[in-house]
């Protein structure tokens, strides 16, 4: 609960242009704002039902009186235009139920913070549309790769590995622009957490603290528990330090043990620790 709170009151230090500001924007969300987000949601929802449904009836392409091998030729045509389409509308499908399961899960620990309830009893949000709605995904399309068992759009690790080679090189800011343009580009994408990550130690680079830990911020709740976790989470804690607010700091840091008890990072967590001089 300790650390709920502070990663909330990180969130609300790191949006403010001095410590002693009262509150962001954000929290001041009324719950009439909350209900227009989930009405654009469905709106999405009810916009890709309508892309599914048929709009005339089908047609084949075969003319009459062609030969057998014409006629098969011509089927087996549409049956690969019509699986093209239907691999291209599932996986538009799945990223707005992802990007949209997200999007619920911040409204739910904002409604919660409005009424005053507590954080901690939250628990994982509902997939959009059901537990199926990410299942049996079917092969994937032309243009399509697979990376740790997640489908990536025509051209998504390309501009991710662009924008890592600025970071390898020292472009920061170019390196910085193009994760940020990534993360918009792809909502979802199972590199988000990465691109998030690299995004503020190019942040880091430029000398920009603040943008870089709500960076770190991003990257840790995009995925709690995945490979770039507890660098984020560590990554998060220092930066907390250097923006002079240790007792957040502090709380950030020591939960990179309680976390992530295996990894390495626990290690340079307790020597940022250390140097903080947290208790």
């Amino acid at each position: 609960m300790r650390f709920l709170q502070a990663v909330f009151l990180s969130t609300t230090l790191l949006g403010t242009s001095s410590l002693v500001s009262p509150a962001l924007a954000q929290d001041q969300q009324t719950l009439a704002d909350i209900r227009q987000e989930l009405t654009v949601l469905y709106v999405d929802i009810q916009r890709l039902k309508r892309e599914l449904s048929t709009t005339g009836g089908a047609n084949s392409g075969v003319v009459a009186g062609s030969s057998v091998l014409d006629r098969v030729g011509a089927i087996e045509t549409s049956l690969q235009q019509l699986t093209a389409q239907t691999e291209q509308l599932e996986y538009r499908i799945n990223r707005i139920v992802a990007d949209g399961t997200n999007r619920i899960g911040d409204l739910e620990f904002r409604l919660v913070e409005l009424e005053g309830g507590d954080i901690a009893a939250l628990g994982e949000t509902t997939t959009l549309g059901g537990e199926e709605a990410l299942t049996g995904a079917g092969s994937l399309g032309s243009g399509q790769s697979e990376t740790d068992g997640s489908e990536l759009a025509v051209g998504e690790q390309a501009d991710f590995d662009a924008a890592q080679q600025d970071l390898s090189d020292g472009s920061y800011q170019q390196a910085a622009e193009k994760f940020a343009i990534f993360t918009q580009s792809y909502p979802g994408s199972p590199l988000a957490p990465k691109a998030d990550f690299n995004r503020g130690k190019a942040l880091d680079g430029l000398g920009d603290t603040r943008e870089a830990a709500r960076a770190y911020l991003a990257s840790f709740t995009a995925e709690a528990n995945g490979e770039t976790a507890p660098k984020a989470l560590f990554e998060l804690g220092a930066a907390l330090g250097r923006l002079g607010q240790v007792d957040q700091a502090c709380i950030t840091l020591s939960e990179v043990a309680v976390r992530f008890p295996g990894s390495d990072t626990v290690a340079v967590a307790t020597v940022e620790m250390a140097e903080l001089g947290c208790s």
